[in-house]
């Protein structure tokens, strides 16, 4: 089976670490039987400087007619001062939308070789960190009515009925597939489109009756993801509450090097990329960790493709490497090995999915 994708590298260790993911999923294709096509387009801060734009149409019109979108990061200092409308970050948001990518899949676990790594104590470690959170990534206060007048400026937060109905539908159907547990994050109490947030989930709610369906209010969910992470399983989260929250829960695991996520939404074709940023102080050295961006290909061969085992296979690598002592300089802690540089990582891993 052959399957398109076109790749965003971006900017910072963008290209570095897409690389890598790239050399795992033809180990995956030479394993497999699958063969794996790829476009490379621009979009961040490098489009800007080769077309005057973050996002140029012929990158849109590449991602639409692939079957799934890899990207590596966008952004970086030299980008800084550009108006807000203008900064590369705008083409992640005005792809998410083209692509009708309205829900943000990301896991948030404790990988066992890492639990060093954890920032809890011990014992709250030890009870373990496995938790997905879904965030609603084309509404909210990120899309809204914005702008300055005389007094100040303002960004307005709206959503629609349809827009949290289709969102907490994921979040059921993923709580489902995993422990049945779901906590739906608002701030009911103060804002009135998240008291519209919580009727609607509730409605959804029951067509949901094997799923155990909490409301949680914002405040006190970042308090708990501190104090008592092992009590989430799915996390559903409006579009600012679930950013802020799943960065939260990225630095209780230990690092954002090992944090994929999947956009998703109308079709099959998703956006998948780490969770963290460009890291510009870092790009060129051969240090940063390509972890999230190959497990973020692995989502994609789950989610997009539908391809259980193969995804499963990149995943088993992942922990295979970690159990034998394999570490970039992010995660290599206190073990005592010698750090391996971001293509050595992704040697291992490919090595690994083949073994």
């Amino acid at each position: 089976m052959n399957y398109n994708i076109a790749v965003i590298e971006g900017d910072g260790i963008g290209p570095e670490i897409t690389r890598e993911a790239i050399k795992v999923l033809d180990a995956v294709g030479k394993k497999f039987g699958h063969t794996f096509s790829y476009t490379h387009v621009l979009m961040g801060g490098c489009a800007i400087d080769a077309h005057g734009t973050a996002l140029p149409q012929s990158t849109t019109d590449v991602c639409l007619a692939s079957d799934s979108v890899l990207l590596g990061a966008i952004g970086g200092p030299q980008w800084d001062d550009l108006p807000g409308n203008q900064r590369p970050e705008t083409g992640l948001l005005a792809l998410r939308r083209a692509m009708g990518c309205f829900a943000n899949i990301r896991p948030a676990k404790l990988w066992q070789p890492l639990k060093i790594a954890c920032p809890l104590r011990t014992d709250i470690a030890e009870k373990g960190i496995d938790m997905l959170i879904v965030r609603e990534l084309t509404g909210g206060i990120y899309f809204g009515d914005r702008g300055r007048d005389e007094n100040g400026a303002y960004d307005t937060k709206r959503y629609s009925e349809h827009e949290v109905r289709r969102i907490a539908k994921i979040g059921f159907d993923m709580a489902r597939l995993r422990g049945k547990k779901l906590h739906s994050i608002d701030k009911a109490n103060v804002l009135e489109s998240c008291r519209l947030w919580r009727e609607v989930v509730a409605d959804v709610a029951k067509d949901y009756p094997d799923v155990d369906y909490q409301d949680m209010l914002v405040d006190n969910t970042a308090m708990q993801l501190v104090k008592s992470p092992y009590m989430f399983d799915v996390i559903l989260a409006p579009n600012m509450f679930g950013d802020i929250l799943s960065d939260e829960a990225g630095a209780v695991t230990g690092s954002l090097g090992m944090l994929a996520s999947a956009s998703i939404g109308e079709t099959k074709c998703g956006l998948y990329e780490p969770s963290h940023g460009s890291a510009p102080r870092m790009a060129g050295l051969n240090k940063a960790n390509p972890l999230a961006t190959i497990l973020s290909a692995a989502m994609m061969l789950q989610y997009s493709f539908g391809l259980q085992a193969e995804a499963q296979a990149v995943e088993d690598a992942v922990l295979h490497c970690l159990e034998t002592g394999v570490r970039t300089y992010d995660i290599v802690g206190d073990t005592g090995v010698t750090p391996v540089g971001t293509r050595e990582m992704g040697d291992a891993v490919a090595a690994a999915v083949l073994a």
